[in-house]
């Protein structure tokens, strides 16, 4: 599994998020961007990303911002991972490029089985924690 920038940004968000949710507020991009000197627009993206896939609410206007839709226990790390990185399609091999068809020894290959195995364990981990637990 590989973060790439836009993911790491949407896991401060999250963070800080879970933070506001704790203290019966919101958040803006504002604020998230200030704190660990990110790129305000790229955040509003990511936000925008967040909001359509049900993690945050957003209001706009004057004392406007994001916040959590549920209860920071009901969403996992790897709910947020799997908005900006999705799963790989099935059968698609991790040591393959991306454009790559499937590899002929598949059945045979024990660097790939080892890689799936790593790859489902990362996974799981992931999906064991929760934006509360991550917060604490």
């Amino acid at each position: 599994m590989n973060i790439n920038r836009t993911t790491r940004y949407a896991l401060y968000a999250a963070l800080e998020l879970t933070k506001a949710f704790s203290e019966g507020g919101t958040i803006t991009t504002g604020q998230v961007a200030r704190k660990y000197q990110l790129p305000e627009t790229v955040l509003a993206k990511v936000f925008q990303q967040l909001v359509k896939a049900g993690i945050a609410h957003g209001t706009r206007g004057i004392g406007g911002g994001y916040r959590l839709a549920n209860h920071p226990a009901d969403t996992t790390v790897l709910d947020i991972l799997e908005i900006f990185d999705p799963p790989r399609p099935p059968g698609q091999c991790l040591l393959a490029d991306k454009n790559e068809g499937s590899c002929h020894e598949e059945d045979e290959c024990k660097l790939r089985r080892l890689f799936d195995e790593v790859d489902e364990q990362v996974r799981c981990t992931f999906a064991s924690v929760t934006l509360e637990t991550l917060a604490k």
